[in-house]
């Protein structure tokens, strides 16, 4: 990561900013996907601001260009609300959030899970080649995991 950037946990007061970049990124999924039905672009600020404890930012020189939340259902690590700012996808700061946030699971996971539309093949292509395989498809999405043993913990 280069200096300009910075990776910290989410405060309270990034609330807005991430839910203004939620909404941005996820329209490309509403529009890939063919529905608007996909609950990040509908997510009221309080929602957002609960989640913030779970979740990181990635900040490059004070703006908001990523960010991740995770947090432990029985011995899953749930992973979500991956994004990267339009204009820096592809620069592999995806990739990063994701291991991270994967660093983050507690010794006690068994299962790192995440799930994504099923016509999202960017995501998909990015997940399956980060270890996840898929379990499960319903209702326009796909489930997909990885044992938490595969990863490298900090």
């Amino acid at each position: 990561m280069s200096d300009a950037l910075t990776l910290l946990p989410a405060a309270e007061s990034d609330a807005a900013e991430v839910l203004v970049l939620q909404r941005c990124c996820w329209v490309a999924e509403a529009i890939s996907n063919q529905t608007m039905a996909i609950p990040p672009l509908h997510e009221p600020m309080d929602v957002v601001r609960a989640w913030m404890p779970q979740a990181w930012v990635l900040r490059d020189h004070g703006r908001l260009i990523g960010a991740v939340r995770a947090f432990a259902d029985g011995d899953t690590w749930q992973i979500g609300r991956l994004m990267v700012a339009p204009d820096r996808q592809g620069e592999g700061l995806g990739g990063q959030l994701l291991r991270h946030i994967e660093g983050q699971a507690p010794e006690s996971a068994s299962w790192l899970v995440l799930f994504t539309g099923a016509a999202s093949e960017r995501n998909l292509a990015h997940y399956r080649g980060a270890g996840y395989v898929d379990f499960k498809a319903e209702g326009g999405l796909v489930f997909l995991r990885k044992p938490a043993r595969a990863i490298t913990r900090p």
